[in-house]
């Protein structure tokens, strides 16, 4: 898909340049913040936004401030994951972890600073500002207790007993669908659609494809390639962690899987424009190897 290497050329150039040197004695947090985005992964949700905003009618450049600051939110919330008092992981895709490079400390303040930059890059857009207010909202929102960071505090308290499926999929829902929402409505937003059908349509597209990715990736743990995922695989059996595969078995994994993403392709004929690639998109999501 052509669209896929030009959002992540757009999305990797214009965060090196959001992340330029400051030069007043703050380069180590600054390293530390480069560090974790540039070990990043597959861009999923910035190209989201970028998507939508072009599928709604507008230059998916107007949305690039927005999605780089969504992906300077989800940056932050893996390094904070990856702290020994959270997750206590010391890879993250194939490279050591930010608190492990940089120590606890900086790591801790890397993750800050990339949530307090997320916020400013909001507002670098050239959009009405009416717009950029929704969007401060919506990613505050998404980003907060009512959102991935309340799935958090879910899975936490989680830890005390074993969750039933409807409280792992609440889990899943905030921890992970959340900034999937986010950035789908963020590409609205920079489109300037008001229009409640389509946000709607868009939210059920975001919140079905990102309970698939984290379904998915419970599947991957169990049978991923540890080379190819660059973590270990086995984590949540050793850390007796409750997952959909260990609620519902592989194979009823995938097959939700596969209903989540049906609903999302469904979702789209709500949306305005060609579809296509976030059809094909939802599709390669739910059958990816990493």
């Amino acid at each position: 898909m052509t669209e896929l290497s030009t959002y992540l050329d757009a999305v990797n150039r214009a965060l090196e340049t959001y992340l330029a040197d400051v030069s007043d004695g703050q380069d180590i947090v600054l390293e530390a913040m480069r560090y974790s985005v540039e070990n990043g992964g597959k861009r999923v949700r910035p190209m989201l936004t970028l998507e939508f905003c072009r599928v709604c009618g507008k230059d998916p450049s107007a949305a690039l401030p927005f999605a780089c600051a969504l992906e300077m939110v989800h940056t932050y919330s893996l390094i904070h994951d990856d702290l020994p008092c959270m997750d206590n992981d010391d890879f993250r895709r194939g490279k050591p972890s930010c608190h492990k490079q940089f120590g606890e400390s900086y790591a801790l303040l890397a993750g800050d600073g990339l949530l307090t930059l997320a916020f400013e890059t909001l507002t670098r857009a050239e959009l009405p500002e009416s717009d950029i207010c929704r969007a401060v909202r919506t990613l505050a929102a998404c980003a907060g207790i009512r959102g991935m960071i309340g799935g958090q505090v879910l899975d936490l308290l989680s830890e005390e007993s074993a969750p039933d499926y409807a409280l792992l999929e609440k889990i899943d829902r905030l921890k992970t669908g959340a900034l999937m929402e986010a950035a789908v409505l963020l590409g609205c937003i920079a489109a300037g659609v008001t229009d409640e059908t389509v946000l709607c349509a868009a939210q059920t597209y975001a919140q079905s494809i990102g309970l698939a990715f984290q379904i998915v990736d419970d599947i991957l743990d169990v049978t991923g390639n540890e080379a190819e995922l660059g973590k270990p695989i086995g984590s949540d059996e050793k850390n007796q962690k409750v997952t959909f595969v260990r609620l519902l078995g592989l194979q009823e994994c995938q097959s939700l899987a596969d209903k989540l993403t049906a609903r999302a392709v469904s979702a789209l004929t709500e949306i305005p424009g060609d579809t296509t690639f976030l059809a094909n998109f939802a599709k390669q999501l739910a059958v990816r190897k990493k």
